[in-house]
């Protein structure tokens, strides 16, 4: 199936006067033309008004002022560490592609085979054996996490799976933004390879106000780097959810 380009009329998104938008969403083009879709993304990315079902997370504190707020989210749990060039593949194999995630049955079996293509160097499985859910709230990657494909089927399963963030070295492009637009996952950067500094299974908190990880296992605090612009998107639900609050687009209500 050809890949599609979505996008909406500027009559359809605008108001007067115009409300003052996000420089993230500036990202994807000047009147909130959304990212081509390819032939996995149809379920999630098909109209203004298409939803994806909620994720499991660790939030214990959400913020609750405007847009441009301080991001006061804490996530608290387990971390399970990969390496760099963590791919698309891995994170969910193509063979996985044909679940609906706007369904919430397939939504919740999508999350079962998150990270289920990692080698076999892998020894600590990322979901357990009969379980839906990972009891890793936190990924810790490092450089280039989420290469390979654009689908955006890897951080869906992954924000089904209950993972609330990832925090790696660098990303791929595609796959943060997908991050950001779905809103499934914070794609957290670090400022130095801590994939090299914590063990899967250690306990961890990220404090977004604060933007640092804490490993409590070991004791020692690691700096990230401030999630900015991209915040206030993931924290209303993705791209669409963010334009419908903000008003560039109609509400569904």
């Amino acid at each position: 199936m050809a890949a599609s380009s979505l996008s909406f009329s500027p009559k359809t998104i605008t108001s007067s006067p115009r409300p003052k938008t996000n420089p993230f969403i500036n990202h994807f083009s000047h009147s909130l033309q959304f990212p081509i879709a390819s032939s996995t993304s149809r379920a999630i990315f098909t109209s203004p008004t298409t939803s994806i079902v909620p994720r499991a997370s660790s939030v214990i504190s959400r913020a609750t002022n405007d847009a441009a707020s301080t991001n006061t989210n804490t996530f608290h749990g387990l971390c399970y560490v990969v390496g760099d060039n963590i791919d698309t593949d891995q994170i969910i194999p193509a063979e996985y592609l044909t679940l609906v995630p706007s369904k919430p049955e397939e939504y919740e079996k999508l999350g079962t085979y998150a990270l289920i293509g990692l080698p076999s160097t892998y020894t600590t499985r990322f979901i357990d054996e009969n379980e839906t859910k990972t009891k890793y709230k936190i990924v810790i990657g490092g450089d280039n996490f989420g290469c390979g494909s654009s689908r955006e089927h890897a951080p869906v399963a992954l924000g089904a799976a209950g993972v609330a963030a990832v925090v790696a070295e660098s990303y791929a492009r595609i796959f943060f933004r997908n991050s950001v637009a779905t809103g499934e996952i914070y794609p957290l950067e670090s400022e130095g390879r801590l994939c090299e500094e914590c063990r899967t299974g250690d306990v961890v908190t990220i404090e977004m106000a604060e933007s640092r990880l804490i490993n409590h296992t070991t004791g020692k605090e690691y700096k990230l780097k401030p999630i900015g612009d991209a915040g206030p998107v993931i924290d209303a639900g993705g791209i669409f959810a963010y334009a419908r609050k903000t008003g560039m687009i109609p509400s569904q209500n």
